[in-house]
């Protein structure tokens, strides 16, 4: 029966124990820190594109009619009420007739004869002419430029070359995780 006990004990202070030799061990695979030397660190640009808006003015020539200036002229609806009035007159066959035939015929005439001054005086006759004006629109255009995007950095540690990328430029030295293991 002692050696049962004594087993029992034995085995309860192995794993006792078992923790505080697994914590070393487990320390040292989580690694420490250390500084390494940096032997080169090369920027590493990206091209990026992106689209602005633009806007772009051209002189244009453009032509137009300028109506020429007339005066006003009372002669068209004259002369249109004038022979409005005698048609009236003439196509009446009584006395009142002829009157209210004379009268709706200078009112017509004299309209009429306002509508033709009036166009005598549009732009179809007038000349055409030019004149410069400046024509602008909004349009895309693309430009790329190179852009930043980290370091290729080359150091040494423990007589061995190691590269990696960073976003920064490490200056002379860089913090590594130095990793302890059992070797057998």
């Amino acid at each position: 029966m002692i050696n049962t006990d004594k087993n029992s004990i034995l085995k309860k202070v192995k794993l006792a124990a078992l923790p505080l030799v697994l914590v070393p061990g487990l320390t040292l695979a989580a690694g420490t820190y250390d500084r390494a030397r940096v032997v080169s660190a090369q920027p590493v640009y990206e091209t990026v594109s992106y689209e602005v808006p633009v806007q772009e003015c051209r002189s244009e020539q453009v032509a137009y009619r300028h109506a020429p200036e007339h005066r006003a002229s009372a002669t068209g609806p004259i002369l249109g009420a004038i022979i409005g009035g005698a048609l009236g007159n003439a196509v009446g066959h009584k006395k009142r007739n002829k009157q209210v035939g004379t009268v709706v015929g200078a009112v017509l005439g004299g309209s009429i004869g306002a509508d033709i001054a009036r166009q005598n005086r549009s732009y179809r006759g007038a000349p055409v002419q030019y004149r410069t004006e400046q024509v602008c629109e909004t349009v895309s255009e693309y430009r790329s430029e190179q852009q930043l995007t980290g370091y290729d950095v080359r150091y040494r540690y423990a007589g061995q070359t190691y590269q990696t990328r960073m976003p920064r430029d490490p200056g002379d030295s860089i913090r590594v995780r130095v990793h302890v293991s059992p070797a057998g």
